[in-house]
């Protein structure tokens, strides 16, 4: 134990978004409380996440996003190394690929958190679903970001499994006005549509560009990057859709304060940060009724179903044609938001799982 308080080991593979970004978060938190953390992951999402900037120790372990012989042998050879030297209290392993290397190096007690869903081929492909298994049977405890997940890990047959609420980190309060922002963009008083997230599949962006054609004066803003940008592109030049793809932004906030109506479109989501981020700002969503969605947002959206353009251009043009309508479910939404656990009391969860597991005198509260 160091300070009272287990040492703990997170281990993340290749992420650019809400995992990472959770990792961070509970990294900042527990070393707040007295923790020594330890994060083991991709460098590239040290240098995006900063954890050594949050007081956490951090050691590259190259785990790819996809299961990879050869790079998965190094990366457990590295993860062994790093916990024989460090001799970690409890290991938390996030994500499917990572709970695989964390199991594999026979480190325990060994809690891994289930973030996603397998999509698509990946769903369909009797190796990661193997994979999956191995995972889910592995781990002392396991927490996920949704219920349907929960159903999921025991079906698979984890034994202690346990839903964990995935708060999105605060956004800052904007430094410029809509107005200026707007002015930025060069789009005047026209309507704007704001998407974030990674250009991935499972997020279906595809939906959105369809549905931008139906709506007769408004733009759609897509701030993100991923394998799908150029598909995306080219999707939406052929039908000469109103999308501006925005790359990369650190300006979330001030994007929402200027957009009119927010979107999600994906396929499955557990705790969407975007969806957190657009009712906590206030800001009305349409969004698509999947996974853990409908008990995140509850009342505080328009949910429609998913893969349906149709659905998604009635909501939004709803919304655009019914001012009212629209200040009236924003408003809903943020206080929907009000009962979400912010960062810290989702930390001080987590750390409550640990001391479970080593037998140490509970944590009764984590620093804001």
């Amino acid at each position: 134990m160091s300070g009272g308080r287990p040492r703990v080991a997170l281990v993340l593979a290749s992420s650019t978004g809400g995992v990472g970004r959770h990792v961070r978060s509970l990294a900042e938190h527990l070393v707040q409380s007295g923790h020594r953390v330890d994060v083991h992951g991709p460098a590239a999402t040290e240098e995006l996440f900063g954890f050594r900037a949050a007081g956490a120790g951090f050691a590259p372990v190259e785990i790819p996003a996809r299961p990879h012989p050869v790079r998965d042998a190094a990366a457990l050879a590295a993860l062994r190394r790093r916990l024989r030297a460090e001799r970690p209290d409890v290991v938390h392993a996030h994500g499917l690929r990572a709970g695989l290397v964390a199991a594999a190096a026979g480190r325990r007690p060994l809690v891994t958190t289930w973030h996603n869903l397998l999509m698509g081929e990946n769903a369909r492909n009797p190796l990661l679903r193997g994979l999956e298994r191995v995972v889910a049977r592995s781990a002392d405890i396991t927490l996920t970001a949704s219920d349907d997940l929960v159903a999921r890990v025991l079906r698979l047959g984890g034994r202690d499994v346990r839903p964990s609420p995935v708060a999105a980190p605060s956004l800052p309060v904007p430094v410029r006005s809509a107005a200026e922002i707007r002015a930025e963009l060069g789009e005047g008083d026209v309507p704007l549509i704001l998407a974030v997230g990674r250009l991935h599949p499972q997020k279906r962006f595809d939906v959105l560009v369809d549905a931008s054609v139906r709506w007769s004066a408004a733009v759609v803003l897509i701030a993100g990057t991923g394998p799908e940008e150029s598909a995306l592109r080219r999707q939406a030049a052929a039908l000469g859709a109103p999308v501006r793809f925005l790359g990369h932004r650190s300006d979330v906030a001030e994007l929402l304060a200027a957009c009119d109506v927010a979107v999600m479109t994906s396929d499955w989501e557990a705790r969407q940060l975007f969806a957190q981020e657009a009712l906590r700002a206030g800001r009305p969503l349409v969004a698509t009724a999947v996974g853990g969605v409908p008990g995140l947002v509850g009342d505080g959206a328009r949910l429609v179903p998913p893969g349906n353009p149709d659905a998604v251009a009635a909501a939004v043009s709803a919304l655009l044609a019914d001012p009212s309508a629209a200040r009236e479910l924003a408003e809903r939404g943020a206080k929907v938001a009000a009962g979400w656990p912010d960062e810290a009391t989702v930390a001080a969860s987590v750390a409550a799982v640990y001391d479970e597991l080593v037998g140490a005198e509970p944590v009764t509260g984590l620093p804001v």
